[in-house]
């Protein structure tokens, strides 16, 4: 990623710490979140190897086809799981967005990701817009609302007072992560 050096390596650390923490939980006892959860650390880790700024380190040409081969295949797999659940529709469009940040750094790597004079094109817009929408509507669900089901504030108080959850089954903290994943979004996407 071209731009200063210092966001691009507090981009780096904020991707890297959410794929490690997707990482562990990966150890949940539930089947669907350790699907998730690994999905969610190799976006994580795959977003911070693409944040390296370019002064630091400029990947050989060929590590950019591969980035959309394997996002690629992320996309297709998130597409026939989205047949069961609505959150894959979102690894969707995040499989999808690393496809055309690959691409697009594969088609220009030494000159960078600007897109010249004529504005931002049309699909970096689009995803704009939609990891914006997805970062406020993520933020607003981590906001503890007590007494309602589901709501992170319910969610303690009935930890405390039941069974403890284990902090790799917390829901808030997944929610945290796919958050910081969507302002990663947020950071990159201007650059191409």
């Amino acid at each position: 990623m071209h731009g200063p050096a210092s966001p691009g390596w507090l981009l780096v650390a904020v991707c890297a710490a959410t794929g490690a923490y997707c990482l562990l939980r990966m150890r949940s006892s539930d089947e669907t979140q350790r699907r998730a959860a690994g999905d969610e650390a190799l976006m994580g880790f795959g977003m911070a190897v693409m944040a390296v700024p370019g002064t630091a380190f400029t990947p050989p040409a060929w590590v950019w086809p591969v980035y959309a081969t394997v996002f690629g295949g992320v996309a297709l797999r998130a597409l026939w799981a989205a047949r069961t659940g609505s959150h894959h529709l979102h690894h969707l469009v995040g499989a999808a967005a690393m496809v055309y940040m690959a691409a697009a750094m594969a088609a220009s790597p030494a000159a960078g990701h600007g897109h010249g004079g004529s504005g931002v094109p049309a699909l970096t817009g689009g995803l704009l817009v939609y990891f914006a929408a997805y970062v406020l509507v993520s933020g607003a669900r981590l906001l503890p609302v007590a007494g309602v089901p589901g709501s992170a504030g319910a969610v303690a108080g009935g930890a405390t007072a039941g069974r403890a959850v284990a902090w790799g089954d917390r829901p808030e903290l997944a929610r945290a992560c796919r958050l910081s994943m969507g302002i990663g979004m947020l950071a990159m996407l201007p650059a191409f």
